[in-house]
C-alpha cells in the first residue's frame, strides 16, 4: 500500500525550469506607434505619385501596393481592407484598366500582409521581403488572370519583373517611413 506522502512531490523533486520553458521578450511594446498623420500622408502622397505617367513603363513599380503592404504590416488598424479597395479602385478610374483589377490585388497583398503580420514582425527586413514575395505574386496572378479572363487577352509575364522591382523598393521605404522614429530614438540616446 502506498502512503499519501509517498503521492506528493517532496520539495526537493520539484520541477526545475529549463531552457525550453523560457518565452521569448516581447519587443512590440518598446517600438513606438506611427502617428496616424504619417500613415495616412505617406499614402495620399504615395497615391499622388501614382498617378503620374511615369507609371506607364512597362517594369514600373506599384508603389501604392507597396505602401499598402508596408502599413498593414506596421500599422494594421490604420489599413483597413476597404482603404485598399477604394484606393484600387482610384486606380482602375486613373488606368483605365478594368474595374477591380487593382482593387483585387491590393486587397489579396493587405490581407496577404496582415495574416502574416506577427511572424514578419520577428524577423528584419530583408526576410519581410522573402514573406511578401508570394503574396505579390500571388496578388498579381490573380489580378492579371482576372483581366484575361474578362478581355480574352494576356498582358505577358512582364508584371513579374515590376513584382521583384516593387518588392526590391521595401528596405528603402522601411527605412524612409522610420526615419522620424529612429531621429527620437537617436535623439533619446543622446540626452542621456
Amino acid at each position: 500500500m502506498v502512503s499519501k506522502s509517498s503521492k506528493q512531490a517532496s520539495p526537493n523533486k520539484l520541477r526545475r525550469s529549463q531552457l525550453s520553458d523560457l518565452q521569448p521578450i516581447d519587443s512590440q511594446p518598446f517600438l513606438r506607434e506611427c502617428h496616424p498623420l504619417w500613415v495616412w500622408g505617406s499614402l495620399f502622397v504615395t497615391w499622388m505619385i501614382s498617378l503620374l505617367p511615369w507609371r506607364l513603363w512597362i517594369y514600373a513599380p506599384d508603389m501604392l501596393l507597396l505602401m499598402l503592404a508596408f502599413w498593414a504590416v506596421h500599422a494594421p488598424h490604420r489599413v483597413p481592407l476597404s482603404l485598399a479597395f477604394v484606393l484600387g479602385l482610384l486606380m482602375d478610374v486613373h488606368d483605365g484598366a478594368m474595374l477591380g483589377e487593382h482593387s483585387l490585388t491590393y486587397v489579396i497583398v493587405v490581407f496577404g500582409a496582415r495574416v502574416l503580420r506577427k511572424r514578419m514582425l520577428q524577423f528584419n527586413v530583408w526576410t519581410h521581403v522573402l514573406h511578401m514575395l508570394p503574396i505579390f505574386l500571388f496578388a498579381q496572378l490573380v489580378g492579371r488572370l482576372a483581366h484575361a479572363w474578362v478581355a480574352g487577352e494576356w498582358g505577358g509575364w512582364s508584371w513579374v519583373g515590376a513584382t521583384l522591382l516593387t518588392l526590391a523598393i521595401w528596405p528603402l521605404v522601411d527605412i524612409l517611413m522610420f526615419l522620424p522614429q529612429r531621429r527620437l530614438d537617436d535623439a533619446d540616446a543622446g540626452s542621456s
